[in-house]
C-alpha cells in the first residue's frame, strides 16, 4: 500500500492576520472551515486568480469584551450571500480536528523502487467550523453587502 510521509510545516512561520473572526475561529493564516448543506448559485464570474465572492459573514451576538467562557455567541452566525438572501447557522467544535495539508515544495524525489515520492506538510489544524443547515432566509433591498 503507497504511503506518503507528512511533516509539519517548514514555511516560514506567517504573522497572525487581522481577522473580523472572533478569536475561537481564527487560525495563522485565517483560515476558517464553512459547512452548508447544499448549493451556492451565484451570477457573478470568479476573479482572475479563480475566486468568488460568496457573501458575509456576521456574528451578531458576538461582543470582544465578553470572557472567553461565554459560549451565547455560537448559537447564532448569518452569512449573507448577495443582497437578497441570509442564511443561518452555528459555530459547532469538530469531533475530531482536521488537518489542512499541501504539497511540500521539491517533494518529487525519486524513492526505493525509482518511482517518484510526494510528501505533504500540515498547514494548519482546524477545530471549529461553522454549520449552516437552514435554507437561506429571503430578506429586502436594504440588507446583505
Amino acid at each position: 500500500m503507497p504511503s506518503i510521509p507528512i511533516y509539519p510545516t517548514t514555511s516560514p512561520q506567517i504573522p497572525p492576520l487581522s481577522s473580523p473572526l472572533p478569536p475561537l475561529l481564527q487560525t495563522p493564516s485565517g483560515v476558517a472551515l464553512l459547512e452548508i448543506q447544499g448549493t451556492l448559485n451565484s451570477t457573478l464570474a470568479p476573479s482572475i486568480n479563480g475566486s468568488l465572492e460568496v457573501g458575509s459573514l456576521s456574528f451578531p451576538l458576538y461582543d470582544p469584551d465578553s470572557p472567553p467562557e461565554d459560549t451565547a455567541w455560537h448559537k447564532k452566525v448569518w452569512l449573507y450571500v448577495g443582497k437578497n438572501q441570509r442564511m443561518t447557522g452555528e459555530v459547532k467544535k469538530l469531533a475530531k480536528p482536521l488537518a489542512m495539508l499541501r504539497r511540500r515544495e521539491g517533494s518529487a524525489e525519486m524513492v526505493e523502487g525509482g518511482e517518484k515520492g510526494e510528501e505533504v506538510e500540515v498547514v494548519e489544524i482546524v477545530r471549529w467550523k461553522v454549520l449552516f443547515t437552514q435554507r437561506p432566509e429571503p430578506m429586502g433591498a436594504g440588507g446583505g453587502t
